[in-house]
């Protein structure tokens, strides 16, 4: 049977607990609402997937963005500005004893980040951005690399040298679908082995890679009723986590609805991916 290669083994102590990528037996969980739209979401989010994740033993970070800042359109909302999403973050890590990813998006935001976020996450369109992936490096933080929609998965390589020379060893490759066409994505399953080749764990992003950019004229559709098809596929072919954006409503989410799965439907799914984990 195939196995896909190894990796280095990424070890870090999160705010609730130890945390493993790489090791060829365990999954992690990023999931959460694509965007701090406010405290009701967030903290009802947040609730459920720790319920969820505790029945279920799957090791979870909470995830969630403080800005969006590449909507299709300059009026779709953007979060509610980065101080007041960080000290919601910090709050609800604080009740619930939980560990946070968010992203980052220009350099003067890092060290703010960095105080709250156990995980930092480099967006796709960001990848190649050199200085940023030096500050972000500096913090000594799990990085969490998407891979650029237009890079092919063995040219990420260049993308962890530059953040390997700041001496941090500590990142994990997500994929989240490669341009095709106008308005498409499609998820090169092989491209999951590729990346975890170059000595990287791997997250596989199932929600943004069922996204349909500006699909919809001014802003991005979806075809959330593919999410768990590309999510249990990328289990199969073996990944170190997978990456899900939820929401209790996606049809009244105000960021990337289309492309998130319903809060209710999450423990189906994730009791689908840990039996499938188990087989792998």
């Amino acid at each position: 049977m195939f196995q896909p290669p190894l990796s280095k083994t990424v070890k870090a102590t999160l705010s609730s607990g130890d945390f493993i990528w790489g090791d060829a037996k365990t999954w992690n969980l990023f999931a959460g609402p694509d965007i701090y739209e406010n405290d009701e979401v967030v903290h009802e989010t947040a609730t459920t997937l720790k319920k969820i994740t505790s029945e279920l033993n799957i090791p979870w970070i909470f995830k969630c963005s403080f800005d969006k800042a590449n909507r299709s359109s300059g009026t779709s909302f953007r979060g509610p500005g980065m101080d007041t999403a960080l000290k919601g973050f910090a709050a609800i890590k604080k009740e619930l004893n939980i560990s946070l990813i968010t992203d980052v998006h220009e350099c003067w935001q890092v060290e703010k980040v960095a105080e709250v976020a156990d995980v930092i996450q480099i967006p796709a369109f960001l990848c190649r951005q050199t200085d940023l992936l030096h500050e972000v490096a500096k913090t000594g933080r799990v990085i969490n690399l998407k891979k650029g929609q237009f890079m092919a998965p063995w040219d990420m390589k260049s993308a962890v040298e530059k953040i390997a020379e700041k001496g941090n060893e500590k990142v994990l490759l997500c994929d989240r679908g490669t341009s095709f066409g106008y308005n498409r994505l499609v998820t090169d399953m092989t491209g999951l082995v590729e990346m975890r080749s170059l000595g990287c764990p791997v997250v596989m992003d199932a929600t943004h890679a069922v996204q349909l950019p500006s699909g919809l004229g001014n802003k991005s559709g979806g075809r959330p009723e593919m999410i768990s098809v590309l999510a249990r596929a990328a289990m199969a072919v073996g990944v170190d986590g997978v990456f899900l954006e939820t929401h209790p409503d996606p049809a009244k989410a105000l960021c990337d609805g289309p492309s998130s799965i319903k809060l209710s439907e999450m423990k189906a799914l994730l009791s689908q991916l840990k039996k499938i984990s188990e087989l792998s």
